[in-house]
Parts: C-alpha cells; structure tokens; sequence
C-alpha cells in the first residue's frame, strides 16, 4: 500500500463530499481546495448571510512525514472520526493545533486518563479516609 496516495485519495474524497453540504441559510458556497503536489488540503466557505459577508477556511490539513496534520478543524463535529472511518489510522492523525500536536491516539488516550482520575480524584479518596477515622 503506498500510504501517501492513499491518505491523498482519502483526503480529496472527503473533502469532495464536506463541500456538497450547504449550510441551511444564506447564500454561500462550500468549496474544496485540494493541492496534491504541496499536500495542502482545504474547505473554505465563501458568500451572504443576510446582510454580511461570510467567508474564510472551515478545515486545513497537511500530509507530511506520513502522516496527516489538523492544521485547523471548524467543523462542528470534527473531521478525525471521520478519516479513521475511511482508513487512516489514529496514529497517523496529529493533532496539529493543539501545543504539542499528539496523534488522535495519544490524545484518546490523555482523555481517557483524565477521565479515570475525574470519577476519582485523590482529594476526594484522601477527604473521605480522614473522615472516617
């Protein structure tokens, strides 16, 4: 498998499918931006809602050292969930504007963490033991 064309195809068709959703008002275009020679990967909205102007980048990503970088996600929803659907391995997926830019599976993993120690954090374990004694 030649995992760059590969992530490239999974890259374009996604972002092909992201720009044929219309928002529900106004009157705005959703456009893919796909440069395949630079590995930059884009969906940019432009157009009118009511009386204002609307434009600028929902999404921009880049394929290098093998994996794919989240330069900026503004969808609602996220675009990860959806590229580990169609194939590309958490792994491979950094988290690029976040700090120190983990994979989608370190950060997975961090949540998970934090979540175990919400349900249960020391304070409270140590609070409840000095009032029992």
């Amino acid at each position: 498998m030649d995992t760059p064309t590969t992530y490239r195809d999974i890259l374009k068709q996604a972002l092909l499918d992201y720009s044929t959703v219309r928002p529900s008002h106004g009157n705005i275009r959703v456009e893919a931006v796909i440069d395949e020679t630079h590995d930059r990967y884009a969906l940019m909205h432009a157009g009118w809602d009511r009386e204002g102007r609307v434009s600028g980048d929902l999404l921009y990503v880049t394929l290098h050292d093998g994996k794919v970088h989240l330069e900026y996600d503004g969808l609602g929803y996220g675009i990860s969930d959806d590229l580990v659907a169609r194939g590309i391995p958490e792994d491979d997926i950094v988290l690029a504007y976040m700090p120190e830019a983990p994979t989608l599976a370190e950060f997975e993993r961090r949540e998970a963490e934090l979540k175990k120690r919400a349900r249960f954090p020391k304070s409270t374990t140590t609070a409840v033991a000095a009032q029992s004694v």
